[in-house]
């Protein structure tokens, strides 16, 4: 490895590259190849950059596993050549993909950091420029010859946030995500202030290695007051099913008549496992709490406890993908796996 720290920029799709026609005004995906012409900053940092990308660039919205696969080989093909790796993503689905990643990038050691942006990298008052800098400026950063963020992250205005712990909250501002069960572990200010209390320490003596097996067959189900039986009893039984997440109220509640702790409990003896995290944005599912979720602990659901939604279906993919069940899978589920609850 060269002397400066060697950085991957990987480009998956998304607004952030994107240029806008002079003469038409419609956006167009740029050359990564010509980056210090629309950037030249970069030549600022004390790193060296390389570029990739997708074949076919995708809008985040088409995201899905296989892209996921995707990308993770290309990190993997890759991961001894460079120090870093920054990925280029929609907005939309960054936190579910970047979530992804951290599940299936085992024992990484070095950063991989994705950013994207609300405006082209081309717009007059484009916030690309600022997240595609300080990302690259984060994924060289060491201290003491060895890189200082060893885990997948999300860099968005001014924040390193741990990527699994992440979601988009806003379309319109600059903003666009937040932590609320956890502290960004980088601020961008005048200088790049660490808080190193709440880095990923990875273990370093196992072997860096990709898992690309996911499973797919689960369903991810937001309760709402007027949800029915014939409802959850329809999707239930649709026969490739392999868990199910459910997106409770508040701490963790769900209406405790008995058509839905029936089913659940239908499902749970099936082998299927069922996940209660909370629809609120921040917060903590604690069933137990209130007489509403005391019977789903009884009957085997298993607690998400501060996890996204976005991470736990990333988990349960991964998991599952590993042909873990039963108890073991409840086990692992409720166990924080790389600093995604806590």
């Amino acid at each position: 490895m060269s002397a400066k720290p060697n950085i991957l920029l990987i480009y998956t799709g998304g607004t952030i590259g994107m240029i806008k026609e002079f003469e038409t005004g419609a956006l167009r995906n740029f050359n990564f190849e010509d980056l210090l012409e629309h950037i030249p900053e970069l030549r600022l940092l004390d790193c060296t950059i390389e570029t990739t990308s997708f074949e076919n660039p995708i809008d985040s919205s088409n995201m899905n596993p296989k892209y996921w696969m995707d990308l993770a080989g290309i990190i993997a093909e890759h991961y001894d050549e460079f120090d870093g790796f920054v990925v280029l993503h929609g907005s939309d689905t960054m936190s579910y993909t970047a979530s992804a990643m951290s599940f299936m990038l085992e024992n990484l050691a070095k950063p991989v950091i994705f950013t994207g942006s609300q405006l082209p990298i081309g717009d007059l008052r484009t916030d690309a420029k600022e997240n595609l800098i300080t990302s690259i400026q984060i994924a060289a950063l060491r201290k003491n010859g060895r890189p200082v963020i060893r885990e997948v992250g999300l860099y968005f205005e001014y924040k390193l946030y741990r990527a699994n712990r992440t979601t988009k909250l806003n379309a319109e501002h600059f903003e666009a995500f937040a932590s609320l069960n956890y502290p960004p572990i980088i601020e961008s200010g005048v200088h790049l202030i660490v808080n190193e209390d709440y880095l990923w320490v990875p273990k370093s003596k196992k072997k860096f290695k990709i898992h690309s097996t996911l499973e797919t067959n689960i369903l991810l189900l937001k309760v709402f007051p007027g949800l029915d039986a014939e409802t959850t009893e329809y999707v239930f039984n649709y026969p490739k099913l392999k868990g199910v997440i459910l997106e409770s109220y508040g701490s963790g509640n769900l209406t405790n008549e008995a058509w839905l702790i029936d089913q659940l409990r239908e499902l749970i003896k099936k082998g299927i496992p069922v996940v209660n995290v909370t629809q609120c944005a921040g917060g903590s599912v604690n069933m137990g709490l209130y007489e509403t979720s005391v019977k789903l602990k009884k009957i085997g659901v298993i607690s998400g406890k501060d996890i996204t939604s976005e991470a736990a279906l990333a988990k349960m993919m991964y998991l599952l993908g590993q042909h873990i069940s039963g108890p073991s899978f409840k086990t692992l589920f409720e166990t924080s796996l790389r600093g995604e609850m806590q």
